[in-house]
């Protein structure tokens, strides 16, 4: 069972940030397949690279499953270039798209009835889809509980003292032992560290500024 200091100090830590950088409603897109590609796209990137990726695949009218099945694959790369590893984001982007159409032919609703562990084992035999990619859109377009670990979030909590180690799914499962199951609640806390990360904790963090420096090791040390 999980002890009550690090649950304590994850709630102070949350409560202090949504009072600090206010409700952050991610993730931003349009549609939940939206989110499905820019999980995909963000891979080694930042976002604004993958805000450019998505408006020349909206503008070619291929942000949709079927418009990327048909779509070839040499115009793909094209369009989704901004975004980096354009070619490698090409190949991924495709065999998502097969999977989708061909587990639960393109429909999210069907998709959605499915259990999340379930859900996320098929996701991960998937062609370019690590934890990081499965867990986002498992999170953010299936509204499936699920904690998303990325750099940031291994950053500032081993900065701050939470944990002491790098694993992606130690990571994630601290997290999830120690805060309620809540959809809403993960999806703010993991968007609320990347605006932390983002802002102070940054590879050269700016301390004395930051809103959680009171509950920080690093600061302290």
């Amino acid at each position: 069972m999980p002890t009550s200091r690090p649950k304590n100090k994850l709630l102070k830590i949350y409560k202090v940030l949504f009072k600090h950088f206010g409700p952050q409603a991610w993730w931003p897109a349009e549609t939940p397949f939206e989110v499905m590609v820019g999980a995909i796209l963000t891979q080694n990137t930042n976002w604004k690279n993958v805000e450019k990726a998505i408006a020349n695949l909206k503008g070619a009218g291929g942000l949709g499953a079927k418009g990327l099945e048909r779509i070839d694959l040499r115009k793909l790369e094209s369009l989704i270039k901004p975004s980096g590893y354009y070619r490698q984001k090409a190949k991924k982007l495709k065999a998502f798209v097969r999977y989708f159409l061909k587990e639960y032919g393109g429909s999210l609703r069907k998709m959605r009835e499915v259990d999340g562990e379930k859900l996320r084992k098929e996701l991960l035999e998937v062609h370019g889809i690590g934890p990081e990619t499965a867990d986002s859109i498992l999170l953010y377009a299936l509204d499936k509980p699920t904690f998303v670990v990325d750099a940031y979030t291994k950053r500032i909590g081993n900065r701050v003292g939470l944990f002491k180690f790098s694993d992606y799914h130690e990571i994630k499962e601290f997290f999830e032992k120690n805060l309620s199951k809540e959809l809403e609640m993960y999806k703010e806390y993991h968007a609320l560290l990347v605006e932390l990360g983002k802002n102070y904790c940054k590879t050269k963090p700016e301390c004395s500024d930051c809103p959680i420096r009171r509950y920080c090791d690093w600061v302290r040390h």
